[in-house]
């Protein structure tokens, strides 16, 4: 049940940033007149916009989710340092309170490591099958170069070093003892 409801958290929260982004992007001249209007830069209008978009495309599809969770959460936080900072006005109380909880939840979603059913989750979990693949790997390896050392304290062979035998593809598929050579041996 905790899956689904980060999921649906992630979903809900990413609507949000990429309704507003797709919006700035397709009436730019709003987004301009209203930066302007709070004494910013016009030109930030599209990168904002573009910057929306793709922070709500990744939260939706949880690629690098804790990194945009974070500068969303900046991000609007920002929004009520320029644009909601008059706190007598009603509507604007209400707007910053509704940015801050915004940004809780972006926060939320960044403490929160369950991130099933994204990218993020699915790298995690490779990573973690391909540690445990080469974890196996290495005890295999030591397991064999320990046997071919005790079949050469049988044999009283003296041992120099013990090699990794490989197949045509180069995996490893067991060790062999390699006995010292003296020089007058063939």
């Amino acid at each position: 049940m905790n899956t689904i409801a980060a999921l649906a958290g992630r979903i809900l929260l990413s609507l949000l940033f990429i309704i507003s982004g797709l919006g700035k992007l397709f009436d730019l001249s709003s987004a301009q007149v209203a930066l302007a209007g709070v004494g910013l830069s016009p030109d930030l209008a599209l990168p904002a916009g573009l910057f929306e978009l793709v922070g709500g495309l990744a939260l939706a599809f949880g690629v690098a989710t804790r990194l945009f969770a974070v500068l969303l959460a900046g991000f609007t936080l920002l929004t009520i340092l320029f644009f909601h900072h008059n706190l007598l006005d009603h509507t604007q109380v209400v707007e910053a309170l509704k940015n801050l909880a915004i940004a809780g939840g972006l926060l939320a979603l960044f403490a929160h490591r369950q991130v099933a059913w994204s990218y993020d989750g699915l790298r995690a979990r490779r990573d973690r099958e391909s540690v445990a693949r080469d974890a196996e790997m290495r005890a295999a390896r030591a397991e064999g170069r320990a046997e071919a050392l005790s079949e050469t304290t049988v044999t009283g062979t003296p041992v120099t070093r013990v090699e990794t035998v490989t197949d045509i593809d180069g995996n490893p598929t067991g060790t062999v003892a390699v006995a010292r050579r003296r020089w007058w041996q063939i």
